[in-house]
This record gives C-alpha cells, sequence and structure tokens, in this order.
C-alpha cells in the first residue's frame, strides 16, 4: 500500500489536523443548532460521557502512535552505531591481513565508510542521489569481500576468517539501517488518528451547544497540545526530514577517523 502521507510536510499535516478539529468542532455545534438546548438531561450526559470516552481512546491512541514512532527512531539511531562498529571492527582485523592485501582492504574500507556516512546525510527529497551512494558502497563491499575471498584461498587460517566474519557483519549491519529507515508508522494508524480527532472535534461542538457553554482556552490548549503532539509523532517517523533527525555523527566520526589514518 503506498504511503500517501509521507511525502507531506510534517508542519501542513498539524495545520490541516488544527484546522480540521476547529472546522469539525464548530461544524457540531451549528448542526445541532438550538434544538440543542432543548435536548434532555440524560442526553447531555450521553454525549459528555462519549466526549470522555473519545478523549480516552484518543489517549491510548496517542501513547500507542508515540511508543512506537520513538522505539522506530531508537532503532534506526542504534543502527548507525552498530554499523559503525562492525566498520570498526572490520578495520582492525585488517592487521591480520598480509601486507599487499591490508593496504587495499583499508583503502576499500575508507572508501565504504564514507559512501555510508553520505547516504545518512541525504535529504530525503534527493533520494536518487542516496541511492547512487548506497549502490557505490554496496560495489565497493562487493571489492572487499573480493578481496577478503582471494585471500583466504591464497593464505587461508583463522585470521583471514575472523577479517571474512567482520565483512559478514558489515553487509548485515548494512542491511538493517537501511530497512530501518523505511520503516514507518502504519498509516492506517495515522489515519484512524485523523478520524478520531475529527470526530472529537465534532463531539466537543455538539457538546458546547446542548450545554450553552462557548469552547473557552482550555478546549484550545487541548487541541493545540494534540497537535503538538502529533507533529512530534510524525518528525520522529521521518529520520531524513524535520526537526527530529537521526544522530550520524558516529559513522561520521569513523568516516573521519578512517580517512586521516589511511
Amino acid at each position: 500500500m503506498p504511503e500517501l502521507m509521507y511525502g507531506l510536510n510534517s508542519g501542513l499535516i498539524a495545520l490541516v489536523l488544527l484546522a480540521s478539529m476547529i472546522v469539525a468542532m464548530f461544524g457540531g455545534r451549528a448542526m445541532a443548532g438550538r434544538r440543542a438546548r432543548r435536548t434532555s438531561e440524560e442526553g447531555k450526559s450521553q454525549t459528555l460521557a462519549v466526549q470522555g470516552s473519545l478523549l480516552a481512546i484518543l489517549g491510548l491512541l496517542l501513547g500507542f502512535t508515540f511508543s512506537l514512532a520513538l522505539g522506530r527512531y531508537d532503532t534506526r539511531s542504534q543502527a548507525v552505531v552498530d554499523e559503525a562498529n562492525a566498520i570498526g571492527t572490520a578495520w582492525l582485523r585488517t592487521d591480520l591481513m598480509p601486507d599487499g592485501a591490508r593496504e587495499e582492504a583499508r583503502t576499500l574500507l575508507v572508501k565504504y565508510t564514507e559512501f555510508r556516512a553520505k547516504a545518512g546525510e541525504v535529504p530525503a527529497h534527493q533520494e536518487a542521489r542516496r541511492a547512487g551512494m548506497v549502490a557505490t558502497a554496496q560495489k565497493t563491499f562487493d571489492q572487499l569481500w573480493a578481496l577478503s575471498a582471494a585471500t583466504a584461498r591464497d593464505q587461508g587460517g583463522p585470521a583471514i576468517v575472523a577479517f571474512t566474519n567482520s565483512l559478514n557483519d558489515m553487509i548485515d549491519q548494512l542491511s538493517s539501517r537501511d530497512a530501518a529507515i523505511n520503516r514507518h508508522v502504519p498509516e492506517p494508524v495515522l489515519l484512524l488518528l485523523y478520524g478520531t480527532f475529527i470526530l472529537l472535534g465534532w463531539v466537543l461542538g455538539l457538546a458546547s451547544a446542548q450545554t450553552g457553554v462557548r469552547p473557552g482556552p482550555a478546549v484550545y490548549a487541548m487541541l493545540l497540545l494534540i497537535v503538538g503532539l502529533v507533529f512530534v509523532i510524525i518528525d520522529l517517523d521521518r529520520p531524513r526530514r524535520g526537526i527530529i533527525e537521526v544522530d550520524q555523527s558516529p559513522i561520521r566520526g569513523l568516516a573521519d577517523q578512517l580517512a586521516q589514518a589511511g
């Protein structure tokens, strides 16, 4: 299922949500009309009970979605650290390789790390550029693997096996990091949140009409808080855009360190 909302600006989504809730609230008040004031006490109690239930459901959905988005953000952050550690381990194990192969392996590792660092720094709207960097990094890894395999055939021994194992860890971390970037909060969950917001706004307007009390500052403060939470959730869910971005310093620092050492 294509993600229709992922390409939209987070701030725009938040503003549309706020406007939709306000429109729904005044729409509910207008639809109730003057008849709402003649609603029985039982009817008013029912509306207020539904309003409280919707707030509880909304709180549950917000908590679940925020936890999901934050968990995936933490996974992406940890994936950067894990990949940097895997590359660093491979670099240390180049000391176990014979002289000629050692220098070539280090040169390839410097190139690979630089492209992996740059791929994480590319903004979301430059997807073609990032794909090119990922492809180049994978080609460089293929060269590393071919070098390791040739050295293992010629030299053999546990030292080369250890270096080959570190390359296995590198490619595993590459796949894990790229998969984590493309893993988002399911869009049906966000649409369910949106529908709950609109329904809550409509019930708030209906309750306002029935009680004869216009929405006060507390109601608008609540709406702003809800929209703010949604903005944070969406921003956490977009690792290469927005205000909250995944820290790329572990792999960027490693790339700079290896470039100086190489």
